[in-house]
């Protein structure tokens, strides 16, 4: 799967995991995307979307 939104841009970030002891590990995040069908210029086409641009109505979904 795709880790990055074909919408937005946000992609896999990385910085450091720190213990309680103050050890550092490093480490990545990845955002929450999905592959949907989305209308785009009227035509329906498969994405890589992330959560929060499907939430907030940046996208609209082919039925």
């Amino acid at each position: 799967m795709a880790k990055f939104c074909e919408v937005c841009g946000k992609g896999t970030v990385s910085g450091n995991s720190i213990t309680h002891s103050d050890r550092k590990i490093k480490r990545t995040w990845k955002p929450n995307v999905r592959k949907i069908a989305i209308i785009e210029s009227g035509v329906p086409k498969k994405k890589f979307v992330c959560t929060r641009c499907m939430r907030s109505g940046k996208v609209q979904r082919a039925v």
